[in-house]
């Protein structure tokens, strides 16, 4: 009958693969209903997953970068967690490339294989892994290493396959931008209900983000890629309008967040856009190493950190924004001292063992033995079981001296080579895009002060997705300048 009022026709083999399909949804609701399991209803998405991602995985990566922002965080029995859609997509996308690499690793370019960034990324994940069996609890390193593996394989060089063309960063901006936006609106939405009160925001953002700091975190590093979305279209079109207005709300969204980590990585972001500009970001690099050596040295020599042990009584969760910036400045502010009174542990950790650290993941499980009481505050119990809130310091706890070294040769080279290729790429276009991804990675790298969220699915995927693009575009150029000597030549 439908081949009658339609003119069209049906391939014999989609027909049949229609038909299997459909008896697959009728047996899964039958089943979901009589055994009162309504997960089973997800077995027709996943078989569908299953049959795009045999057709063209690319989409199926598009997908996962719109389930970044609409995952939930599950807490599974024996410890275990997980966040879903996005922790099963990416293990099945390490998989995927895995057999791809083994059927066109050709297609891999060795000069991408052998890119220092690459290079150095390797022997970071390397040392993860050596200290990972030197670990103090070998269970809980492993699990942290095969975590940071399927990172690595799927937004490195997964992504790198993927991400080559100009097309395919409009096409990763696209995916994300309109599921974050739809849980930016629902948050603001819920947060207006509230009054945009700054107790409340810690209670609106459900299911999609396990606190005010994860919300932000993703809504700032996001920010250079809207911001130069702009230039993609023509003014005054319909995407213009779409990507200038998301700017701006994007900005309040971020300011309501009250994060003030967020919105001082924003403006230090802005300030590394000068600094590239004018080939200062070496120096740069220097003096803030310089700061922090002479800060750390600062306070440990003769225990002066002791000197700003925080009153018990008075280190209290502030409930306005205003109070909790003044509280800050007067080291009275809960969340701050805490982070202070983890630090503190984790130097003490350190200096037990500088070398090879206690093993990836394991700040948690051996800290409280190594603080310092004078700076306990009321959350010091811990009952989040969360980290030492600095992935620099979290480094060179649980990987010692050479991982925190090999690490911060994968941060300084990125930026230092970043700027070298930004100078080099003559289209406009592409330069905003080394740019796009050099500033969103200063935002996490910010961001990673206060924070240890490289491993969580809200930040993690943008930092190797940042270096993917840079080595994609550095190749970029490189093949162009060869074109054109070539040209030259003849």
């Amino acid at each position: 009958m439908l081949n009658r009022l339609l003119p069209i026709s049906i391939d014999p083999h989609s027909a049949l693969f229609f038909k299997i399909f459909s008896l697959v949804i009728l047996l899964s609701v039958i089943a979901s209903v009589m055994m009162e399991q309504y997960v089973l209803l997800g077995i027709p998405a996943f078989l569908l997953l299953v049959f795009i991602t045999v057709v063209d995985f690319r989409k199926t990566f598009f997908i996962l970068l719109a389930c970044i922002p609409l995952s939930t965080e599950i807490v599974l029995p024996n410890g275990f967690g997980t966040d879903l859609p996005t922790e099963p997509l990416i293990v099945g996308l390490m998989l995927v490339f895995i057999l791809y690499f083994f059927r066109h690793g050709t297609r891999i370019s060795k000069a991408f294989i052998t890119h220092p960034i690459t290079l150095l990324l390797m022997l970071h994940l390397s040392w993860t892994l050596v200290t990972a069996i030197a670990s103090e609890d070998q269970f809980v390193s492993i699990k942290f290493f095969l975590a940071k593996i399927w990172y690595v394989a799927t937004f490195y060089f997964l992504a790198a396959v993927i991400l080559k063309k100009v097309e395919d960063i409009k096409s990763l901006f696209w995916w994300i931008v309109i599921p974050l936006f739809a849980t930016i609106s629902i948050i603001m939405v819920r947060h207006a209900g509230k009054g945009f009160s700054f107790e409340e925001v810690h209670y609106i953002l459900g299911p999609f983000y396990r606190n005010h700091v994860a919300y932000a975190s993703i809504m700032s590093l996001f920010f250079p890629f809207i911001w130069f979305a702009r230039k993609w279209y023509k003014p005054w079109s319909a995407k213009w309008l779409f990507v200038v207005g998301g700017i701006v709300y994007l900005f309040i969204a971020i300011q309501l967040s009250f994060t003030r980590a967020a919105t001082v990585s924003i403006f230090l972001a802005a300030g590394t856009w000068m600094i590239i500009h004018f080939r200062l970001i070496k120096l740069a690099l220097i003096a803030a190493a310089l700061i922090a050596a002479f800060f750390i040295n600062d306070l440990s020599t003769d225990n002066k950190y002791l000197l700003f042990a925080p009153d018990f009584e008075k280190t209290v969760t502030h409930t306005q924004y205003d109070n909790l910036i003044e509280a800050t400045y007067k080291m009275e502010d809960i969340s701050t001292m805490e982070r202070v009174y983890r630090w503190i542990a984790g130097f003490y950790m350190y200096a037990e063992n500088p070398w090879m650290g206690f093993g990836p993941g394991n700040f948690y499980n051996f800290y409280k033995s190594y603080t310092v009481s004078s700076f306990k505050t009321y959350v010091s119990d811990n009952p989040e079981q969360s980290g030492i809130h600095s992935y620099y310091l979290m480094v060179l706890v649980e990987q010692g001296t050479i991982g925190f070294i090999f690490y911060m040769m994968l941060v300084f080279y990125f930026l230092i080579k970043g700027e070298q290729i930004y100078h080099q790429t003559k289209d406009p276009r592409k330069r905003d895009i080394v740019l796009m991804a050099i500033l969103c990675m200063v935002i996490i790298d910010a961001l990673l002060l206060i924070n240890d969220m490289i491993e969580t699915d809200k930040v993690g995927p943008f930092f190797f997705i940042c270096m993917a693009i840079l080595v994609n575009m550095d190749l970029l150029n490189k093949s162009e300048l060869k074109s054109d000597e070539l040209r030259s030549d003849e």
